[in-house]
């Protein structure tokens, strides 16, 4: 406790130490857009007075300046190094890492991430980009089947239909193997309404797992709302 107590108390001696001003210079270099990982994003930008600011997952994060490249930010707990040479930020060195390294790349000039593509509306784009990821690292987080999939039943509670179709059929192009992937989609369009489509994935979940107790489940109920 009291060597953590001395580490900050030295951070905070060194941050009262450091002019607060950033550079014109480091502004233009560091303001971006940058990968947290292969599908989100940190953005950094400067306010009027040309403090460094962050918006990461919803948050807006103010850090406080410790040298002219690197920035603590209190709410993480981590250091920020900017390396504006190479375009990129790195987390500072510390036990909890275990011993591994965190870089985030700042993105090229109209570079989008797959989710920021589906959100736009622009399907095969979204798809490329899910697709390069998966090849990159197919144990890559984002393109986990089950994450996808949680993701389009997000949509789906939300009733953003064309989002939830649209994941669930990226998770289809990803993972065309898997019963579970069509039975979804079938569960999409039901909520849509549109019974022939429910019908028909329903039943592609079923040709490739003839014991998903889901799509038979569900079939049966579309079949006797039919019959009423």
């Amino acid at each position: 406790m009291k060597i953590k107590f001395l580490l900050l108390s030295l951070l905070v001696l060194i941050i009262s130490c450091t002019s607060k001003t950033n550079s014109p210079e480091f502004i233009e270099k560091a303001a971006g857009r940058y990968y947290f990982n292969a599908d989100e994003i940190i953005e950094v930008t400067f306010d009027k007075d040309n403090k460094l600011l962050i918006k990461w997952r919803n948050q807006n994060l103010a850090p406080l300046k410790v040298n002219d490249s690197s920035f603590y930010v209190r709410e993480l707990n981590e250091k920020l190094i900017f390396n504006t040479s190479e375009n990129k930020i790195e987390l500072a060195e510390k036990r909890e890492h275990k011993g591994e390294k965190y870089v985030f790349k700042m993105l090229k000039k109209g570079e989008k991430t797959p989710s920021e593509h589906l959100a736009e509306g622009n399907f095969e784009a979204a798809l490329k980009g899910y697709k390069a990821i998966k090849e990159k690292d197919s144990l890559s987080p984002v393109t986990r089947e089950s994450n996808l999939n949680r993701l389009g039943y997000h949509y789906l509670r939300s009733n953003e239909f064309e989002n939830a179709i649209n994941i669930f059929k990226i998770n289809i192009e990803l993972y065309p193997n898997s019963s579970n992937t069509y039975d979804s989609t079938g569960d999409a369009y039901t909520k849509m309404k549109d019974t022939a489509n429910a019908v028909m994935y329903y039943k592609k979940a079923l040709a490739i797992n003839s014991e998903n107790r889901s799509a038979k489940r569900n079939l049966e109920k579309l079949a006797s709302k039919k019959e009423e």
